[in-house]
């Protein structure tokens, strides 16, 4: 069992219950996920990860595309509550990704920590992103990448960070030495529970609902 279905299993066996506005959850508060090159290859290997669509909107996010309709022409629905825009989600400040990565190519200094963090705009329209933080470090000429993330679905969301980050870490010209992703309330909607076992069961063909 990869360190990902771990979580999922420990989340389903000692996780506390919640109700919020999308429903109620089994949750776990303050759980860390440490990723080596091999952990995240048994991952990506045995998870069905929609990698392209994912490329796709990681893309997307650091171009600054606010326009939902221009995810749903890559394939991307997922963004369709939003209404037309996301106007304070990940692409309000993964633009500022591109030249931070420049910057980090450029010096690949071990004494600075280079920081990407994502907040709140203040906007009405669109959540503020669950991903809170994303750290970029050298250590031994090597990229360690660290994650803060206040809210994670451990279904839907947290693959899909798991493989954004690590495309991330593709941009950087350094060996990937870990991705440590620090998770302070991740849970599993009551309506994926029976789907979250039959995936663990070893059933890939599993499609979880998004609660929004």
């Amino acid at each position: 069992m990869n360190k990902y279905y771990r979580l999922l299993d420990k989340i389903l066996a000692s996780g506390k219950t919640q109700t919020g506005r999308k429903g109620t959850s089994r949750y776990l508060l303050n759980e860390s996920l440490s990723l080596t090159p091999s952990d995240l290859l048994d991952i990506f290997e045995g998870h069905n990860i929609a990698r392209r669509k994912l490329r796709d909107e990681l893309r997307l996010f650091m171009n600054g595309e606010r326009s939902v309709e221009k995810y749903r022409e890559a394939g991307i629905s997922w963004w369709d509550y939003c209404g037309h825009t996301l106007v304070n989600s990940y692409p309000t400040y993964f633009e500022k990704l591109p030249p931070l990565i420049d910057r980090i190519n450029r010096e690949k200094r071990s004494s600075k920590n280079y920081v990407l963090f994502l907040g709140s705009t203040g906007a009405e329209t669109n959540q503020a992103p669950c991903l809170s933080l994303v750290q970029f470090q050298v250590d031994g000429g090597e990229l360690v990448l660290s994650a803060y993330q206040r809210s994670s679905d451990a279904n839907l969301g947290l693959p899909a960070d798991i493989y954004h980050l690590y495309l991330m870490s593709r941009q950087i010209d350094l060996p990937l030495q870990s991705v440590t992703l620090n998770l302070g309330n991740v849970h599993i909607y009551d309506n994926n529970i029976a789907r979250t076992r039959d995936l663990l069961a070893g059933n890939e063909n599993i499609k979880f609902d998004l609660n929004v």
